[in-house]
């Protein structure tokens, strides 16, 4: 094993001819796509693996430099595929690595056939003539809840962003895997996404996009895949699903697996 896959917990499953990679979002691990993963494994190679900062990987190897920007994990989906040698792959983001998808996809168009994007957003702010769902205001509160208490924001937050009772299986794995990162590195983490602005980088994606996305997302206004569509610089294809949370394929995989299957299957008609 090199030290890249080492170094992101990278797993491979299945037998297929093409090849699927999955990138799990914030405050999660490769295990946010369990419930997809039987699905595709009979038919595809399936290439899991941890954002450097998740709870599962080394914190000692989180460079604060590096992932100061989006580009910094890009860089990182770009270094596995090379050194697994895949030549071109389908890739499948949730959250930030849908736009993580994005920016390594204008670096290295040649690597990706098509990218299907799960609750993404190109900025969580407001804007003038831009509905992102947050105000700086909001932010700074989050960021001091972070700082003052984690386990207690973890408590809070895990919630809200799957959009269910603290009972919920779905909040309690998703309370788990966000509880597992170092608190530093979570803060450090949220604040590079939720500050985040990609709206210039969106007309230099060209390859093909699958944007999908549940009808009530406390992270993500259902306006902004629009914005997305109207955005991207290649082909793409909005589904807004009847669900609601950030985490749509962990708290209703019977609803959101069909979604993906279809689009991981089917083109851009």
């Amino acid at each position: 094993m090199g030290i890249v896959e080492e170094a992101h917990n990278v797993k491979i499953l299945g037998t297929g001819d093409r090849t699927i990679v999955l990138a799990h979002g914030f405050g999660t691990d490769q295990s946010v796509w369990k419930h997809l993963v039987p699905h595709l494994v009979d038919d595809f190679k399936v290439v899991l693996f941890d954002n450097m900062g998740a709870g599962t990987t080394n914190p000692d190897y989180f460079d604060f430099e590096r992932y100061s920007t989006l580009e910094g994990y890009a860089y990182d989906v770009i270094a596995i595929l090379e050194e697994l040698q895949i030549p071109c792959c389908i890739y499948v983001g949730h959250s930030v690595s849908a736009m993580i998808g994005g920016i390594a996809s204008v670096a290295r168009p040649d690597l990706f056939t098509k990218l299907v994007a799960v609750s993404g957003s190109p900025r969580y702010l407001n804007d003038v003539d831009y509905f992102g769902g947050f105000e700086q205001e909001d932010l700074d509160q989050l960021f001091e809840a972070m700082k003052s208490n984690y386990k207690a924001w973890c408590s809070g937050f895990a919630p809200l962003a799957v959009g269910g009772d603290m009972d919920s299986v779905a909040v309690q794995e998703f309370s788990r895997t966000l509880f597992n990162m170092r608190p530093d590195i979570a803060l450090s983490v949220l604040q590079i996404i939720f500050q985040s602005d990609l709206r210039h980088m969106l007309p230099h994606v060209t390859v093909p996009c699958h944007i999908i996305q549940s009808m009530k997302d406390l992270a993500v206004p259902v306006v902004v895949s629009e914005y997305l569509h109207q955005n991207l610089g290649g082909e793409s294809i909005v589904e807004v699903m009847s669900t609601e949370g950030h985490l749509p394929q962990l708290s209703a995989p019977d609803v959101v697996i069909p979604v993906l299957l279809r689009h991981i299957r089917n083109e851009i008609s």
